[in-house]
């Protein structure tokens, strides 16, 4: 395996993650929609951004 393909499926695994924690959280449809789909369409920034500034808990 590449370091590239190993590098995906961590990003894939932390969508995933990113995508039931957005479903989960206490945000209202609209939000959990908007946050599904930048993370869907834009894996890595759409992680990041969600990280940082995305519904629910912070992790700091």
């Amino acid at each position: 395996m590449s370091i590239s393909a190993i590098g995906s499926f961590i990003v894939l695994v932390a969508d995933i993650y990113a995508i039931v924690q957005i479903l989960h959280s206490s945000a209202k449809g609209t939000e959990k929609l908007i946050w599904t789909l930048a993370v869907f369409f834009l894996p890595l920034l759409g992680l990041i951004v969600w990280y940082f500034a995305g519904p629910g808990k912070k992790p700091f």
